[in-house]
């Protein structure tokens, strides 16, 4: 590729500037896309979970691993597992969404796998088992249609703003 062609920050890293759909996908440029999420923000644990639980409510699941990525990459070391569990979850979401059904299912199986050892202790009131339930529950669905469809991937995509977990307090559980 030209390199005088690729997109790059202010910082002369290269960055993709292609617009995106709701789900992170790149769209042609020139098409419309929702807003990107800022990277690198550094936000409270509250304000990163009610970012997130927002992204995911509106069906974007993509924009909140980004929250989440931004929590790991920025918080303390004891909870960057938390943080990363939470981000692979989304990732999975946004895979089911997508229709990679296969992928998804891993993801959503490897976050609730980091996060599973934060459960009792319920970290900024992240409801962490309740999670894991919803992710393995969601995980095992996909690969059930998929069977039944004949198939990995075969087996559609999911609304993922009907999927979105609640990260605390009552309300739907997947």
């Amino acid at each position: 590729m030209d390199e005088a062609r690729r997109d790059r920050d202010e910082e002369g890293r290269a960055r993709n500037a292609r617009p995106r759909d709701g789900l992170g996908r790149p769209l042609p440029y020139g098409a419309p896309g929702v807003e990107r999420q800022p990277e690198g923000v550094v936000r409270s644990p509250e304000e990163t979970v009610r970012e997130a639980q927002r992204l995911l409510d509106a069906g974007m699941p993509f924009h909140a691993h980004e929250v989440f990525e931004d929590a790991w990459k920025s918080g303390p070391d004891a909870e960057r597992e938390l943080w990363r569990g939470l981000a692979q979850m989304a990732v999975g979401l946004t895979h089911a969404a997508r229709g990679n059904t296969a992928g998804g299912a891993r993801l959503l199986r490897r976050g609730a796998g980091a996060v599973e050892a934060f459960a009792g202790t319920d970290p900024h009131g992240i409801e962490v088992a309740r999670l894991t339930v919803w992710a393995r529950d969601l995980a095992g669905r996909m690969e059930a249609a998929d069977a039944t469809a004949g198939g990995p991937g075969v087996g559609g995509t999911v609304d993922a703003a009907a999927e979105a977990p609640r990260l605390r307090g009552a309300g739907r559980q997947g």
